[in-house]
Protein backbone atom coordinates (compact mmCIF):
# COMPACT_ATOMS: atom_id res chain seq x y z
CA UNK A 1 0.00 0.00 0.00
CA UNK A 2 1.82 3.23 -0.66
CA UNK A 3 0.45 6.59 0.26
CA UNK A 4 1.51 9.40 -1.84
CA UNK A 5 1.78 12.60 0.61
CA UNK A 6 2.80 16.31 -0.80
CA UNK A 7 4.67 17.98 1.55
CA UNK A 8 6.65 21.28 2.06
CA UNK A 9 10.26 21.48 1.41
CA UNK A 10 10.88 21.82 4.61
CA UNK A 11 9.08 17.98 5.20
CA UNK A 12 10.82 16.61 2.31
CA UNK A 13 13.14 15.22 4.67
CA UNK A 14 10.96 13.59 6.73
CA UNK A 15 8.23 11.88 3.68
CA UNK A 16 10.24 8.52 3.49
CA UNK A 17 10.12 7.68 6.95
CA UNK A 18 6.17 8.23 7.33
CA UNK A 19 5.88 5.99 4.42
CA UNK A 20 8.20 3.57 6.18
CA UNK A 21 5.47 3.58 9.21
CA UNK A 22 2.41 3.73 7.08
CA UNK A 23 3.55 0.16 6.10
CA UNK A 24 4.34 -1.40 9.10
CA UNK A 25 0.80 -0.27 10.64
CA UNK A 26 -1.16 -2.23 7.67
CA UNK A 27 -3.65 -4.36 9.02
CA UNK A 28 -3.20 -8.07 8.02
CA UNK A 29 -6.20 -10.36 6.43
CA UNK A 30 -7.38 -13.44 7.62
CA UNK A 31 -7.09 -16.33 9.64
CA UNK A 32 -3.43 -13.95 10.20
CA UNK A 33 -5.31 -11.26 11.87
CA UNK A 34 -5.53 -12.31 15.58
CA UNK A 35 -9.10 -11.27 15.91
CA UNK A 36 -10.43 -12.86 13.26
CA UNK A 37 -8.64 -15.88 14.54
CA UNK A 38 -9.95 -15.69 18.21
CA UNK A 39 -13.66 -15.19 16.70
CA UNK A 40 -12.93 -18.27 14.56
CA UNK A 41 -12.19 -20.32 17.09
CA UNK A 42 -14.78 -18.85 19.66
CA UNK A 43 -17.51 -19.18 16.78
CA UNK A 44 -15.96 -23.16 16.33
CA UNK A 45 -16.32 -23.42 19.97
CA UNK A 46 -19.96 -22.57 20.24
CA UNK A 47 -20.98 -24.44 17.31
CA UNK A 48 -19.24 -27.63 18.94
CA UNK A 49 -20.97 -26.83 21.99
CA UNK A 50 -24.20 -26.28 20.48
CA UNK A 51 -23.75 -29.46 18.68
CA UNK A 52 -22.65 -31.83 21.52
CA UNK A 53 -25.99 -30.43 23.85
CA UNK A 54 -28.01 -31.13 21.04
CA UNK A 55 -26.64 -34.70 20.62
CA UNK A 56 -26.79 -34.88 24.49
CA UNK A 57 -30.38 -33.33 24.45
CA UNK A 58 -31.41 -35.64 21.59
CA UNK A 59 -29.46 -39.04 22.58
CA UNK A 60 -32.21 -40.28 24.75
CA UNK A 61 -35.06 -38.98 22.99
CA UNK A 62 -37.60 -40.49 20.82
CA UNK A 63 -39.64 -38.01 18.70
CA UNK A 64 -42.75 -38.37 16.08
CA UNK A 65 -44.87 -36.08 14.43
CA UNK A 66 -47.44 -39.12 13.64
CA UNK A 67 -49.50 -38.91 16.93
CA UNK A 68 -52.96 -37.89 17.46
CA UNK A 69 -55.07 -37.79 20.58
CA UNK A 70 -57.45 -40.47 21.43
CA UNK A 71 -59.94 -41.36 23.96
CA UNK A 72 -63.44 -42.92 24.83
CA UNK A 73 -66.17 -42.34 21.91
CA UNK A 74 -69.01 -43.85 23.32
CA UNK A 75 -71.57 -44.15 20.36
CA UNK A 76 -75.38 -43.97 21.93
CA UNK A 77 -77.75 -46.22 19.99
CA UNK A 78 -81.46 -47.13 21.07
CA UNK A 79 -81.89 -50.69 22.01
CA UNK A 80 -85.74 -50.64 21.85
CA UNK A 81 -87.96 -49.72 18.33
CA UNK A 82 -89.94 -46.83 18.69
CA UNK A 83 -91.04 -43.35 18.19
CA UNK A 84 -88.92 -40.46 19.30
CA UNK A 85 -91.02 -38.65 21.76
CA UNK A 86 -88.23 -35.57 23.26
CA UNK A 87 -84.44 -34.86 22.33
CA UNK A 88 -82.99 -33.24 25.15
CA UNK A 89 -79.97 -32.27 24.17
CA UNK A 90 -78.45 -30.13 21.54
CA UNK A 91 -75.04 -30.96 19.31
CA UNK A 92 -71.83 -30.27 21.65
CA UNK A 93 -73.43 -29.75 24.57
CA UNK A 94 -72.16 -30.72 27.96
CA UNK A 95 -73.77 -33.91 29.85
CA UNK A 96 -73.36 -35.13 32.96
CA UNK A 97 -73.38 -39.17 33.65
CA UNK A 98 -76.94 -40.11 33.78
CA UNK A 99 -78.22 -37.23 32.07
CA UNK A 100 -81.33 -38.31 29.70
CA UNK A 101 -80.57 -37.83 26.32
CA UNK A 102 -83.29 -39.36 23.99
CA UNK A 103 -86.87 -40.05 24.87
CA UNK A 104 -88.55 -42.83 22.98
CA UNK A 105 -92.43 -43.23 23.06
CA UNK A 106 -93.03 -45.52 26.38
CA UNK A 107 -96.64 -46.12 25.65
CA UNK A 108 -96.33 -49.58 23.82
CA UNK A 109 -93.82 -50.66 26.55
CA UNK A 110 -95.65 -49.38 29.77
CA UNK A 111 -98.79 -51.79 28.16
CA UNK A 112 -96.30 -54.36 27.81
CA UNK A 113 -95.39 -53.77 31.82
CA UNK A 114 -98.94 -54.14 32.50
CA UNK A 115 -99.56 -57.30 30.85
CA UNK A 116 -96.71 -59.41 32.27
CA UNK A 117 -97.55 -58.09 36.00
CA UNK A 118 -101.00 -59.60 35.16
CA UNK A 119 -99.30 -62.60 34.28
CA UNK A 120 -97.33 -63.19 36.88
CA UNK A 121 -99.58 -62.32 39.31
CA UNK A 122 -101.59 -65.32 37.37
CA UNK A 123 -98.93 -67.51 37.64
CA UNK A 124 -98.34 -67.37 40.92
CA UNK A 125 -101.92 -67.96 41.84
CA UNK A 126 -101.96 -71.43 40.20
CA UNK A 127 -98.66 -71.86 41.97
CA UNK A 128 -99.91 -71.47 44.72
CA UNK A 129 -103.31 -73.53 44.33
CA UNK A 130 -100.90 -76.48 42.63
CA UNK A 131 -99.13 -76.27 45.79
CA UNK A 132 -102.21 -76.68 47.76
CA UNK A 133 -103.33 -79.32 45.85
CA UNK A 134 -100.20 -81.48 46.29
CA UNK A 135 -100.57 -82.33 50.08
CA UNK A 136 -104.59 -82.36 49.79
CA UNK A 137 -104.43 -85.14 46.98
CA UNK A 138 -101.37 -87.00 49.09
CA UNK A 139 -103.44 -87.05 52.13
CA UNK A 140 -106.75 -88.12 49.92
CA UNK A 141 -104.49 -91.13 48.35
CA UNK A 142 -103.57 -92.56 51.98
CA UNK A 143 -106.93 -92.85 53.20
CA UNK A 144 -107.73 -94.17 50.27
CA UNK A 145 -105.70 -96.76 50.74
CA UNK A 146 -106.33 -97.26 54.17
CA UNK A 147 -109.66 -97.74 53.47
CA UNK A 148 -109.44 -100.01 50.39
CA UNK A 149 -106.59 -102.21 52.60
CA UNK A 150 -109.49 -102.08 55.69
CA UNK A 151 -112.62 -103.17 53.15
CA UNK A 152 -109.70 -106.06 51.48
CA UNK A 153 -109.22 -107.61 54.88
CA UNK A 154 -113.13 -107.18 55.91
CA UNK A 155 -113.99 -108.77 52.75
CA UNK A 156 -111.25 -111.74 53.63
CA UNK A 157 -112.88 -112.07 57.10
CA UNK A 158 -116.21 -112.48 55.35
CA UNK A 159 -115.15 -114.73 52.64
CA UNK A 160 -113.86 -117.11 55.49
CA UNK A 161 -116.96 -117.05 57.36
CA UNK A 162 -119.08 -117.90 54.06
CA UNK A 163 -116.29 -120.97 52.88
CA UNK A 164 -116.67 -122.03 56.88
CA UNK A 165 -120.77 -121.33 56.78
CA UNK A 166 -120.46 -123.11 53.03
CA UNK A 167 -118.58 -126.06 54.61
CA UNK A 168 -120.91 -126.52 57.35
CA UNK A 169 -123.81 -126.59 55.56
CA UNK A 170 -122.83 -129.04 53.01
CA UNK A 171 -121.27 -131.41 55.51
CA UNK A 172 -122.86 -131.77 58.72
CA UNK A 173 -126.20 -129.77 58.51
CA UNK A 174 -126.96 -132.14 55.57
CA UNK A 175 -125.60 -135.12 56.46
CA UNK A 176 -127.17 -135.19 59.90
CA UNK A 177 -130.43 -134.15 57.98
CA UNK A 178 -129.87 -137.23 55.25
CA UNK A 179 -129.00 -139.08 58.41
CA UNK A 180 -132.80 -138.12 59.98
CA UNK A 181 -134.02 -139.02 56.52
CA UNK A 182 -132.56 -142.47 56.36
CA UNK A 183 -134.11 -143.42 59.97
CA UNK A 184 -137.37 -141.97 59.51
CA UNK A 185 -137.96 -143.91 56.21
CA UNK A 186 -137.04 -147.13 58.19
CA UNK A 187 -139.32 -146.38 60.85
CA UNK A 188 -141.90 -145.51 58.16
CA UNK A 189 -141.00 -149.01 56.17
CA UNK A 190 -141.06 -150.79 58.99
CA UNK A 191 -144.50 -149.31 60.50
CA UNK A 192 -146.02 -150.00 57.33
CA UNK A 193 -144.64 -153.32 57.38
CA UNK A 194 -146.07 -153.93 61.04
CA UNK A 195 -149.81 -152.57 60.46
CA UNK A 196 -149.84 -154.77 57.00
CA UNK A 197 -149.38 -158.19 59.26
CA UNK A 198 -151.66 -156.55 61.96
CA UNK A 199 -154.45 -156.53 59.30
CA UNK A 200 -155.15 -160.04 58.90
CA UNK A 201 -154.18 -161.16 62.03
CA UNK A 202 -156.92 -158.31 63.10
CA UNK A 203 -159.67 -159.81 60.61
CA UNK A 204 -159.21 -163.42 61.84
CA UNK A 205 -158.97 -161.87 65.54
CA UNK A 206 -156.02 -163.19 66.83
CA UNK A 207 -155.02 -159.17 68.09
CA UNK A 208 -157.15 -156.97 68.94
CA UNK A 209 -159.07 -153.66 67.39
CA UNK A 210 -156.46 -151.47 69.81
CA UNK A 211 -153.32 -153.46 68.83
CA UNK A 212 -154.49 -152.75 64.94
CA UNK A 213 -155.01 -149.26 65.71
CA UNK A 214 -151.64 -148.62 67.60
CA UNK A 215 -150.04 -150.23 64.61
CA UNK A 216 -151.71 -147.27 62.67
CA UNK A 217 -151.11 -145.18 64.46
CA UNK A 218 -147.37 -145.88 64.54
CA UNK A 219 -147.18 -146.13 60.76
CA UNK A 220 -148.78 -142.88 60.52
CA UNK A 221 -146.56 -141.23 62.85
CA UNK A 222 -143.52 -142.48 60.98
CA UNK A 223 -144.44 -141.18 58.37
CA UNK A 224 -145.26 -138.03 59.38
CA UNK A 225 -141.89 -138.17 60.83
CA UNK A 226 -140.76 -139.01 57.44
CA UNK A 227 -142.27 -135.99 55.77
CA UNK A 228 -140.51 -133.47 58.27
CA UNK A 229 -137.08 -135.28 57.88
CA UNK A 230 -137.26 -134.98 53.97
CA UNK A 231 -137.84 -131.52 54.32
CA UNK A 232 -135.22 -131.28 56.57
CA UNK A 233 -133.07 -132.35 54.25
CA UNK A 234 -134.74 -129.92 51.69
CA UNK A 235 -133.94 -127.22 53.94
CA UNK A 236 -130.46 -128.43 54.58
CA UNK A 237 -130.33 -128.77 50.76
CA UNK A 238 -131.13 -124.72 50.33
CA UNK A 239 -129.01 -123.57 53.24
CA UNK A 240 -126.53 -125.35 51.02
CA UNK A 241 -127.34 -123.30 48.19
CA UNK A 242 -127.64 -120.26 50.25
CA UNK A 243 -123.95 -120.46 51.51
CA UNK A 244 -122.87 -121.20 47.86
CA UNK A 245 -124.11 -117.87 47.12
CA UNK A 246 -122.95 -115.85 50.11
CA UNK A 247 -119.80 -117.44 49.69
CA UNK A 248 -119.62 -116.48 45.65
CA UNK A 249 -120.99 -112.93 47.24
CA UNK A 250 -118.02 -112.87 49.62
CA UNK A 251 -115.41 -114.05 46.80
CA UNK A 252 -116.44 -111.16 44.70
CA UNK A 253 -116.23 -108.64 47.35
CA UNK A 254 -112.89 -109.91 48.32
CA UNK A 255 -111.99 -109.23 44.06
CA UNK A 256 -113.42 -106.16 44.47
CA UNK A 257 -111.80 -104.90 47.40
CA UNK A 258 -108.80 -105.92 45.98
CA UNK A 259 -109.79 -104.05 42.72
CA UNK A 260 -109.73 -100.85 45.31
CA UNK A 261 -106.38 -101.87 46.54
CA UNK A 262 -105.45 -101.69 43.11
CA UNK A 263 -106.94 -98.69 42.64
CA UNK A 264 -106.04 -96.50 45.80
CA UNK A 265 -102.03 -97.83 45.02
CA UNK A 266 -102.43 -96.45 41.44
CA UNK A 267 -103.92 -93.31 42.88
CA UNK A 268 -100.69 -92.54 44.67
CA UNK A 269 -99.09 -91.53 40.72
CA UNK A 270 -101.58 -88.78 41.21
CA UNK A 271 -99.28 -87.29 43.87
CA UNK A 272 -96.31 -87.36 41.74
CA UNK A 273 -98.79 -85.98 38.63
CA UNK A 274 -99.92 -83.06 41.25
CA UNK A 275 -96.21 -82.47 42.07
CA UNK A 276 -94.75 -82.14 38.60
CA UNK A 277 -97.97 -79.71 37.94
CA UNK A 278 -96.90 -77.63 40.86
CA UNK A 279 -93.42 -77.34 39.76
CA UNK A 280 -94.45 -77.21 35.66
CA UNK A 281 -96.28 -74.23 37.85
CA UNK A 282 -93.62 -72.76 39.72
CA UNK A 283 -91.54 -72.53 36.58
CA UNK A 284 -94.28 -70.88 35.01
CA UNK A 285 -93.53 -68.14 37.69
CA UNK A 286 -90.04 -67.82 37.03
CA UNK A 287 -90.75 -67.76 33.57
CA UNK A 288 -93.65 -64.57 33.97
CA UNK A 289 -90.96 -63.17 36.13
CA UNK A 290 -88.21 -63.70 33.63
CA UNK A 291 -90.99 -61.82 31.38
CA UNK A 292 -91.68 -59.19 33.57
CA UNK A 293 -87.86 -58.41 34.07
CA UNK A 294 -87.82 -58.26 30.53
CA UNK A 295 -90.69 -55.89 30.38
CA UNK A 296 -88.94 -53.64 32.79
CA UNK A 297 -85.84 -53.47 31.05
CA UNK A 298 -87.37 -52.42 27.58
CA UNK A 299 -89.36 -49.86 29.09
CA UNK A 300 -86.34 -48.52 30.84
CA UNK A 301 -84.55 -48.77 27.57
CA UNK A 302 -87.32 -45.79 26.22
CA UNK A 303 -84.66 -43.47 28.31
CA UNK A 304 -81.14 -43.07 26.60
CA UNK A 305 -79.02 -41.75 29.42
CA UNK A 306 -75.31 -40.64 28.96
CA UNK A 307 -72.91 -43.21 30.50
CA UNK A 308 -69.98 -40.62 31.61
CA UNK A 309 -69.52 -37.09 31.56
CA UNK A 310 -68.40 -35.48 28.02
CA UNK A 311 -70.31 -33.66 25.26
CA UNK A 312 -72.74 -35.20 23.18
CA UNK A 313 -71.82 -34.91 20.00
CA UNK A 314 -72.42 -36.26 15.74
CA UNK A 315 -76.34 -35.88 17.06
CA UNK A 316 -78.46 -38.14 14.19
CA UNK A 317 -81.95 -37.88 15.87
CA UNK A 318 -85.04 -35.54 15.74
CA UNK A 319 -87.96 -36.01 17.44
CA UNK A 320 -90.81 -37.99 15.96
CA UNK A 321 -88.71 -39.65 13.92
CA UNK A 322 -88.70 -43.63 14.13
CA UNK A 323 -85.94 -45.44 15.05
CA UNK A 324 -85.03 -49.19 15.40
CA UNK A 325 -82.83 -51.01 17.57
CA UNK A 326 -79.10 -50.84 17.26
CA UNK A 327 -79.61 -47.44 15.53
CA UNK A 328 -76.85 -45.18 15.99
CA UNK A 329 -78.50 -41.20 17.76
CA UNK A 330 -75.26 -39.75 19.08
CA UNK A 331 -71.88 -39.55 20.74
CA UNK A 332 -70.68 -38.93 23.72
CA UNK A 333 -67.02 -38.19 24.04
CA UNK A 334 -65.28 -38.12 27.30
CA UNK A 335 -63.08 -35.13 27.50
CA UNK A 336 -61.69 -35.77 30.84
CA UNK A 337 -59.59 -39.12 30.13
CA UNK A 338 -58.07 -38.92 26.88
CA UNK A 339 -54.48 -40.32 26.15
CA UNK A 340 -52.00 -39.66 22.72
CA UNK A 341 -51.29 -42.37 20.74
CA UNK A 342 -48.26 -42.34 19.19
CA UNK A 343 -47.21 -44.56 16.03
CA UNK A 344 -43.61 -44.68 16.08
CA UNK A 345 -41.31 -46.29 13.21
CA UNK A 346 -40.06 -49.61 14.60
CA UNK A 347 -36.81 -48.60 14.63
CA UNK A 348 -37.35 -46.31 16.97
CA UNK A 349 -38.59 -48.58 19.54
CA UNK A 350 -35.21 -50.25 20.86
CA UNK A 351 -35.21 -48.87 24.09
CA UNK A 352 -38.75 -47.15 24.78
CA UNK A 353 -40.38 -49.12 27.56
CA UNK A 354 -43.34 -48.81 29.69
CA UNK A 355 -43.05 -46.05 32.29
CA UNK A 356 -40.69 -43.64 30.71
CA UNK A 357 -41.29 -39.74 30.37
CA UNK A 358 -42.90 -38.29 27.57
CA UNK A 359 -43.85 -34.49 26.05
CA UNK A 360 -46.52 -34.03 23.99
CA UNK A 361 -46.87 -30.90 21.76
CA UNK A 362 -50.38 -29.94 20.89
CA UNK A 363 -50.53 -28.05 17.70
CA UNK A 364 -53.36 -26.26 18.66
CA UNK A 365 -52.50 -24.65 21.81
CA UNK A 366 -48.81 -24.29 21.00
CA UNK A 367 -47.72 -25.75 24.51
CA UNK A 368 -45.96 -28.82 25.49
CA UNK A 369 -47.58 -30.99 28.09
CA UNK A 370 -46.00 -34.06 30.13
CA UNK A 371 -47.24 -37.71 30.56
CA UNK A 372 -45.66 -41.35 30.79
CA UNK A 373 -45.19 -43.79 28.21
CA UNK A 374 -48.71 -46.34 29.32
CA UNK A 375 -48.03 -49.23 27.22
CA UNK A 376 -46.58 -50.12 23.63
CA UNK A 377 -49.12 -51.77 20.98
CA UNK A 378 -48.82 -55.89 19.94
CA UNK A 379 -48.72 -55.39 16.25
CA UNK A 380 -47.96 -52.77 13.71
CA UNK A 381 -50.64 -50.43 12.27
CA UNK A 382 -50.39 -52.15 9.02
CA UNK A 383 -51.52 -55.05 10.50
CA UNK A 384 -54.18 -53.75 12.90
CA UNK A 385 -55.49 -52.35 9.72
CA UNK A 386 -58.35 -53.39 7.77
CA UNK A 387 -56.88 -54.68 5.18
CA UNK A 388 -53.79 -56.23 6.15
CA UNK A 389 -50.14 -56.16 3.92
CA UNK A 390 -50.08 -59.72 2.21
CA UNK A 391 -46.52 -59.90 1.48
CA UNK A 392 -47.12 -63.27 0.09
CA UNK A 393 -47.66 -62.36 -3.36
CA UNK A 394 -44.28 -62.01 -4.26
CA UNK A 395 -44.65 -57.87 -5.10
CA UNK A 396 -42.68 -57.45 -1.32
CA UNK A 397 -41.12 -53.84 -0.61
CA UNK A 398 -39.45 -53.41 2.63
CA UNK A 399 -41.08 -50.51 4.53
CA UNK A 400 -40.28 -49.07 7.97
CA UNK A 401 -43.08 -49.93 9.86
CA UNK A 402 -44.94 -47.77 12.64
CA UNK A 403 -46.10 -49.07 16.07
CA UNK A 404 -48.66 -47.62 17.94
CA UNK A 405 -47.49 -46.37 21.43
CA UNK A 406 -50.14 -45.13 23.96
CA UNK A 407 -49.01 -42.04 26.40
CA UNK A 408 -51.03 -41.48 29.24
CA UNK A 409 -50.91 -37.61 30.18
CA UNK A 410 -50.25 -36.03 33.09
CA UNK A 411 -53.88 -34.19 34.53
CA UNK A 412 -54.25 -31.42 32.56
CA UNK A 413 -57.06 -28.06 33.62
CA UNK A 414 -59.73 -27.52 31.54
CA UNK A 415 -58.56 -23.73 32.15
CA UNK A 416 -55.36 -24.31 30.20
CA UNK A 417 -56.55 -26.43 27.41
CA UNK A 418 -58.55 -28.92 26.37
CA UNK A 419 -57.77 -32.00 24.58
CA UNK A 420 -60.63 -33.38 21.76
CA UNK A 421 -59.88 -36.73 20.03
CA UNK A 422 -58.21 -36.22 16.79
CA UNK A 423 -56.09 -33.46 17.46
CA UNK A 424 -52.38 -33.75 16.01
CA UNK A 425 -49.45 -33.34 18.23
CA UNK A 426 -46.00 -34.21 18.37
CA UNK A 427 -44.81 -36.90 20.92
CA UNK A 428 -41.56 -37.19 22.39
CA UNK A 429 -40.32 -40.13 24.75
CA UNK A 430 -37.60 -39.52 27.13
CA UNK A 431 -35.57 -42.82 27.03
CA UNK A 432 -32.90 -42.28 29.88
Amino acid sequence: MSIEIEVGLENAAKAPRITEDLLLAETPKGFANPKVRRLIIAGGAVVLAAIVGLLLYFRNRETTDDAQVDGHITPMASKVYGRVAQVLVEDNQPVKAGQVLVKIDARDYQAALDQAKASLALAESEARSAGVDVPRTRENVASGNSSADAQFMGAQADLASAQATYEQAQTADLAWAQANVDKSRANAELATADLARYLPLMEKGEISKQQYDAAKANADATASALQADLQKQAQAQRSVEVAKAQLDAAKARVEQALAGVASAHADVKQVSMRAADAQAKLAKVEQARAALEAAQLNLSYTEITAPVDGVATHKQVETGQIVQAGQGLLVVVPLENVWVTANFKETQLRNIKAGQKAEVKVDTYGKTFSGRVDSIAGATGSVLSLLPPENATGNYVKVVQRIPVKIVLDPISSEKAVLRPGMNVDATVITN
